[in-house]
């Protein structure tokens, strides 16, 4: 199951109460409040790691309470602070208030941490009340009770590159070509439902992180199918890798496939439209591949992006892997 949107419940430890107690020993008269103060109650964290790829585990577990500090005690004994709660979540995770719609964090690096519900500190014991004029304080504070919120977590999927296209161009066939991922592959269309990601490892070990968006359609800006729930996972890529279906199988033109993922990319985020680009012509050993390809090298030749021609199907990429490399490593070193 892939899961990129959920609602959790968080609930911080409550803080544990003061205590009020006088010392009583033998041999030792009036020996004055001792009374401990309470440990703060845990703390509730989410935290980006390593080894979660979305948030699925989160759809059968919704509810995290972290644990109350304990009460103080008499000989000024102080309770302990309680152990926070740390909820793993994958990198790329938005954090906003479910009630509120406030935006609280986004853990878009592995390791990074967010604290979304704060412990609520312990009470003063009554030995915390003695001064000049109150020698015999009966006064203690109780704890605090702990942060409870609910939470909206969104996954973005961060990649270096996202294949952006209409169903059945052949992203998911391309995106196994290149990598070690293994996406559902089939003759018709949707037959991606989820984003996946590929690693392109290349002889000098360096690697490069392909996304497999599913594919888009007129109107996926406003929402129409499935619309934002693909188009978030586009928002942190670096590179468009916009790939074709030079054939027309399915009886549509690339070239006008080409505007309609633009002008859905822009509408849905101003700017998106704009960033790094490969176009990727797909399908080019199909006999009807060779008028549509001629349409698209007279069309792109005054915008200077790199046109690749390949045939995914039969393994033949041509210098797609170098000239994705080169985007990726061009854009990190720019800003958009």
């Amino acid at each position: 199951m892939f899961a990129d949107r959920v609602i959790i419940s968080v609930k911080a430890g409550d803080g544990g109460n003061g205590c009020c107690s006088f010392h009583r020993e033998k041999y030792v008269p009036k020996g004055g409040p001792d009374g401990g103060d309470g440990g703060n109650g845990g703390d509730v964290y989410l935290e980006a790691v390593a080894n979660e790829q979305n948030l699925a585990a989160l759809i059968y577990r919704t509810s995290f309470q972290a644990k109350n500090g304990p009460g103080g005690k008499g000989s000024n004994l102080h309770g302990r602070n309680a152990e926070a709660v740390v909820v793993p979540v994958p990198a790329g995770t938005v954090v906003t208030d479910a009630e509120t719609g406030e935006f609280l964090a986004d853990l878009d690096t592995l390791g990074s941490r967010v604290l979304v519900a704060h412990g609520g500190r312990g009470g003063r014991g009554n030995a915390r009340f003695v001064s000049s004029v109150n020698r015999v304080p009966r006064r203690w504070e109780p704890g605090a009770p702990g942060e409870a919120k609910r939470l909206q977590l969104e996954l973005k999927t961060i990649a270096d590159a996202g294949l952006v296209g209409f169903p059945n161009a052949g992203k998911s066939t391309l995106l196994a070509a290149i990598s070690s991922a293994h996406p559902r592959i089939a003759p018709y269309p949707f037959t991606t439902l989820h984003p996946m990601v590929g690693v392109v490892e290349y002889d000098d070990f360096s690697r490069v992180t392909v996304a497999d968006i599913p594919g888009l359609i007129e109107g996926a800006h406003a929402n129409v199918g499935l619309g934002h729930s693909f188009l978030r996972h586009i928002e942190r890529t670096k590179v468009l890798v916009y790939v074709l279906d030079t054939a027309g199988v399915d009886g549509r033109d690339p070239l006008d496939d080409l505007r309609q993922l633009r002008a859905e990319l822009e509408l849905y985020q101003p700017g998106l439209s704009k960033r790094p680009a490969i176009i990727v012509a797909n399908k080019v050993d199909l006999p009807a591949a060779a008028e549509h390809l001629a349409a698209l090298r007279d069309a792109l030749a005054s915008e200077y992006l790199p046109l690749v021609e390949i045939a995914a199907g039969c393994g033949e990429l041509g210098d797609f892997k170098m000239q994705l490399r080169r985007a990726v490593e061009a854009a990190k070193n720019a800003r958009f």
